[in-house]
């Protein structure tokens, strides 16, 4: 398999362009010397007409090579479009030269040099540009050897006009098209960059955690034999209750960190397992039970019949939003689930609390920001995991108080773009 760097790539995509470009230069200058036929006899026809076919042959073969064979750097694109210039001013030369009203023409690889190639390797290239048509000034060849000076003023202004709307049009279709490509691709590494950035901080958020998870556990198990100690040590049965709550509550503290752990290990190998959204749901609400027995929190019985793809870390990211809500509204929290369009799966969690903060509300969780409500960095890794299993998170604020939509795909879809 052949790898193809960035630039190699774009040039290979711009061959097309290059080859429809050199094609309409060859029609345009056949037309032309048939145009011309037509009213006067022409000095270099014969000369003329093998520059042109040679002109199309050249072209072919470097589309060839640049599909086949992208080139490594812009120095083989800047050469090709310096030998269209020397064609291009070639077949001017023996047309008339700088009188013939083509002359247009040599503004094209111009045009795409300038897109195309480094700054110094465009300048060079309209420099050269100047420098042929300045030769077609001085070394000027007649375009025929016989007087026809009515038809030649008469030809002349109908190529003006053929030229410049050729030359709009090639200009619209080849470095328009080449503009937006690049455009495409600008937004393209802007995004990647953007999620490059994000990576990072959740890389540099996870190693802390996991540093924080690797330190609590001595403190854990020294102060569970702690409690053994004191509890040989005082046999008080009103103090024994008080020992008992607090062992319970560092065996749930070392079970969090086991789940911590597992947790890595199962996004580290890039674990998925499809499960049916019900069955999903239900693991969700025992999940939240257990971490919030007393919360109000509304779950819809309407749950959409069709698979998910999901992990552990997408369910953490669920119940982070769980707990936002809860935080922001103690009184009620509603869950709901329903399909969507395009074999997606909707997760609406409801709250009747005061919103999030302004920076948070068109593109939540794109970054950390502060909150007293504990709204940023919950949120932010609740987002980043969402997106990286295919899925999308937003938001909705109003006086009734903030709707959380999680789209997610089904589970074939998922499947289908991992190629699987």
């Amino acid at each position: 398999m052949e790898w193809l760097t960035h630039s190699q790539t774009g040039f290979q995509q711009a061959a097309r362009y290059l080859l429809s470009m050199r094609l309409a230069v060859v029609g345009l200058q056949l037309i032309a010397l048939a145009v011309a036929e037509t009213v006067v006899t022409l000095a270099y026809r014969a000369e003329a007409l093998a520059l042109c076919l040679l002109y199309g042959v050249l072209a072919t073969l470097g589309w060839l090579w640049f599909t086949r064979r992208p080139p490594r750097s812009p120095s083989s694109v800047s050469a090709g479009l310096a030998l269209d210039l020397v064609l291009i001013g070639g077949w001017l030369f023996l047309t008339g030269g700088y009188t013939n009203p083509l002359v247009s023409l040599l503004l094209l690889p111009i045009a795409v040099a300038i897109i195309l190639v480094p700054l110094s390797q465009s300048i060079a290239l309209t420099l050269f540009g100047i420098a042929v048509y300045t030769a077609l000034v001085i070394w000027h060849t007649p375009i025929t050897n016989e007087d026809h000076n009515a038809n030649l003023a008469q030809l002349h202004l109908a190529g003006m006009w053929v030229t410049f709307a050729m030359t709009a049009a090639i200009l619209l279709l080849v470095v328009g098209a080449l503009a937006r490509r690049l455009r495409r691709q600008q937004e393209q590494l802007s995004t990647i960059r953007e999620t490059r950035l994000r990576d990072e901080q959740i890389i540099a958020l996870g190693l802390s955690a996991a540093a924080v998870a690797h330190r609590l556990g001595t403190p854990l198990n020294t102060m569970t034999l702690l409690v053994d100690e004191i509890r040989s040590a005082f046999p008080d049965p009103d103090l024994a209750d008080d020992l008992s709550l607090m062992e319970q509550q560092l065996g749930l503290c070392s079970k969090h960190l086991q789940q911590l752990s597992s947790s890595a290990i199962q996004a580290k190998t890039a674990q998925l397992e499809s499960l049916r959204v019900p069955d999903w749901v239900a693991r969700l609400r025992e999940s939240a039970t257990l971490l919030w027995p007393a919360a109000p929190i509304d779950w819809s019985e309407a749950v959409p019949d069709c698979r998910v793809a999901v992990d552990a870390t997408l369910d953490q990211a669920i119940l982070n939003l769980l707990a936002n809500a809860l935080t922001a509204s103690p009184s009620w929290v509603a869950v709901s689930v329903r399909y969507a369009e395009s074999s997606r799966i909707e997760m609406v969690v409801e709250d009747h609390g005061d919103g999030l903060e302004d920076a948070l509300q068109k593109t939540p969780g794109e970054q950390i920001v502060g909150s007293e409500n504990g709204l940023g960095v919950g949120l932010f890794l609740s987002n980043a995991t969402i997106q990286r299993l295919g899925g999308t998170l937003k938001a909705r604020v109003d006086q009734h108080g903030t709707t959380m939509i999680i789209d997610l795909p089904e589970a074939r879809a998922v499947n289908a773009n991992m190629g699987g």
